[in-house]
């Protein structure tokens, strides 16, 4: 069967025309999609950059999950499993020392004249200005201060039109929800009660109650709720987000961390956490930080990309007359 050429050379004209169409399309498409993403890239060093895409409001909601199993994962891994046993052993090792801590915590609060009493006066529907010093620093692990911190951001990235500054007040936000979730388990599983507690109970160590009733445990929290301490967790989260987002600030670690020791110890002296109950905070809170600004920041860095191997090195065998050899091939 013979099919005549003007038909094949028409047919073979409409299926290119087709084809190439169909290309022109899906490019345009693809342009379109581009065109969409928005992004923001600043540059943190000679070398390195970030890059934002534009924040979404509905991030701050459907990051969560992931960002809480990739704690949960990242917790158990290759890479961060040594630090979880470490701060697990630490926790442990600090239990018989911690009546001697509380003490001479409280005993260095009282020379400084720090109370052990907590107590904030209104601004408007909130009651949130520290009536003391002691106040002040155990306001710094309250959810409502990196609340008050996000809020700032927020304003500012709006006013600039900052991506950073937009994804970094929603990461704040991540960071109180995704520490909630988990310092409360493990506070109503470990269920050992605050210092306090013990000192009036006329004991020195405290008491644990494994997984309390939910009624025991919202009409007596302080009873139950001492471990992990959720402030730490929150306020660790939080600087963790922070330097993430704008590690070119080196102000922000030291003044970060002193502010930590200050929460740390405040929370002792006012009997209100053991010190045992500080290293599984920090570790979860540090993790959790880690994790939220991952999922938002793109990192670039220049010398990475643009390094070559100067050289290979490959592992050879051959066979020369009647011995066999074996060496090592490198080539530039």
């Amino acid at each position: 069967m013979t099919f005549p050429t003007k038909n094949l050379i028409a047919v073979s004209f409409l299926c290119s025309a087709s084809l190439f169409s169909q290309q022109k399309d899906s490019l345009a498409i693809d342009s379109l999609i581009t065109s969409e993403i928005k992004t923001q890239t600043y540059n943190i060093s000679d070398t390195e950059t970030i890059t934002y895409k534009k924040p979404k409001v509905w991030d701050l909601v459907n990051k969560i999950p992931n960002n809480f199993i990739g704690t949960a994962t990242d917790v158990v891994s290759k890479e961060v499993c040594p630090y979880s046993l470490a701060s697990l052993g630490l926790t442990l090792a600090m239990l018989p020392a911690d009546p001697w801590i509380i003490r001479n915590s409280r005993s260095f609060g009282q020379d400084l004249g720090l109370s052990e009493d907590h107590f904030y006066k209104d601004l408007g529907p909130l009651k949130i200005i520290p009536g003391n010093v002691n106040s002040a620093f155990y306001f710094l692990g309250n959810g409502m201060t990196v609340v008050l911190l996000s809020g700032g951001m927020l304003t500012y990235g709006l006013i600039k039109n900052d991506y950073r500054s937009l994804s970094t007040s929603m990461q704040l936000l991540e960071s109180i929800a995704v520490s909630g979730l988990f310092s409360q388990p493990i506070k109503r599983l470990t269920g050992r009660e605050s210092p306090f507690i013990t000192i009036n109970d006329g004991r020195e160590h405290s008491h644990w109650k494994f997984a309390p009733s939910f009624k025991a445990f919202q009409n007596d929290t302080s009873r139950y709720d001492a471990m992990p301490s959720g402030h730490l967790m929150t306020a660790m989260s939080a600087l963790t987000v922070l330097t993430e987002n704008y590690p070119e600030k080196k102000w922000i670690k030291p003044v970060g961390y002193s502010l930590l020791g200050l929460l740390a110890f405040e929370m002792m002296q006012s009997k209100v956490h053991w010190a045992s109950d500080y290293p599984i905070a920090i570790l979860l809170g540090y993790v959790i930080g880690k994790n939220i600004a991952k999922s938002r920041i793109i990192k670039n860095d220049k010398n990475i990309a643009s390094k070559t191997k100067k050289y290979k090195v490959q592992l050879t065998a051959a066979q020369v007359y009647e011995y066999k050899t074996v060496g090592l091939s490198i080539k530039f």
